[in-house]
């Protein structure tokens, strides 16, 4: 379920959403750091606190596919591509955006709401968390969808994310919990016209 084994070909083809999430992570990370629009990017696409009590509500939207490093772009986008496919093989490819984005934009509703007015961010850590969060509702009420290796290695990435949350300078924590919450909150409905397997 976590191995990846396809080829490239054939990855596009099965997992098209994140596929395509993939690419705009990439290509919003080079105009950000390349070329006379660098500037640009970052100014309008970060999360900023302030500017969405001045009516800027894109801005919780696009924070989740902005990155301000490398590793930063390359660590959320291989979290996806290792956690994702599964979800959007179950899911179906609309379920698994509303599920990917609107825990994304929960996490940053929940930041605008509870952090100063001076804060700001960017990052899709908390649409990743919702993907765990939805993970986690599987493990409780659908967990034929989960058999126990991968049930184990779900628990354990799980545990290390949250420890890195609460270690790691800079986080957004709130965006990660409630990243995570907002995941197991729009589960039951994403999963509730979802076959069970015998």
């Amino acid at each position: 379920m976590f191995v990846r084994e396809e080829n490239f070909k054939t990855f596009l083809r099965l997992y098209p959403v994140i596929s395509i999430i993939t690419a705009i992570h990439l290509i919003v990370f080079l105009l950000a750091n390349l070329g006379p629009q660098a500037d640009f990017i970052y100014y309008y696409f970060t999360g900023s606190n302030y500017y969405i009590s001045q009516g800027e509500y894109w801005r919780l939207f696009t924070p989740i596919i902005t990155h301000v490093s490398l590793s930063h772009v390359l660590f959320n986008t291989f979290s996806l591509v290792i956690f994702g496919p599964a979800l959007e093989g179950i899911l179906g490819k609309v379920k698994f955006i509303i599920g990917y984005l609107g825990a994304g934009i929960i996490a940053d509703i929940a930041t605008y709401f509870l952090l100063p007015l001076n804060y700001a961010h960017i990052g899709a850590s908390g649409a990743i968390f919702g993907l765990f969060g939805i993970y986690l509702y599987i493990l409780y009420a659908r967990k034929e969808y989960l058999g126990r290796a991968n049930k184990q290695i779900l628990i354990v990435v799980l545990i290390f994310s949250l420890i890195a949350t609460f270690t790691t300078p800079g986080i957004n924590i709130l965006g990660h919990l409630f990243g995570l919450i907002a995941g197991a909150a729009l589960a039951p409905l994403l999963m509730a016209f979802v076959p069970r397997r015998r």
